[in-house]
């Protein structure tokens, strides 16, 4: 019985010379790991000030434009970062992480959390003008964070999870 196509592809990544440096270097792993945590953190911690500022939680006398301003080159530089040593830390275990249940549910709410700030952007954001003086914003704009902040902390969690399966 032949591989799947898509863990055929993993297990070539696994095999190529990049993934085998990654996995078998006494550092490069760990530190690729370390800067995708820290990356992290600057991605969800710059997302969470917005969040908990439509929340209506912090900031309250600050609009929400000028908050998301302030943090977006902040999460975008978390974003650059967290996605390049995640696609390496992806690359050194590719074959692995194929079977992954927890790697597999990351990805499913990596789509998800994609997801939302396209459907927010698209949708209360564009008449943010009308609110965003508002101590708390409209619901729809607070469920958008809530549900920014759940999945968020979904893929910390699973992240960690991957280890462990």
């Amino acid at each position: 019985m032949t591989q799947p196509l898509l863990q055929h592809i993993c297990q070539v990544i696994y095999d190529s010379h990049v993934g085998t440096m990654i996995r078998e270097s006494d550092y490069a792993f760990s530190i690729i790991e370390s800067v995708h945590v820290l990356a992290i953190t600057l991605l969800v911690g710059s997302i969470s000030i917005l969040d908990l500022r439509m929340l209506g939680l912090i900031l309250r006398e600050i609009p929400v434009t000028r908050v998301s301003r302030a943090v977006f080159p902040i999460t975008w530089t978390g974003f650059a970062v967290m996605l390049t040593s995640g696609l390496l830390l992806f690359w050194a275990e590719a074959a692995k992480n194929y079977l992954n249940p927890a790697f597999r549910i990351k990805l499913l709410l990596l789509l998800l959390v994609g997801l939302n700030p396209l459907i927010f952007h698209t949708s209360i954001y564009r008449r943010v003008a009308e609110w965003e003086l508002q101590h708390r914003s409209p619901w729809r704009a607070r469920a958008a964070a809530i549900a920014s902040l759940t999945l968020w902390s979904g893929i910390i969690v699973a992240g960690r999870a991957i280890a462990y399966f």
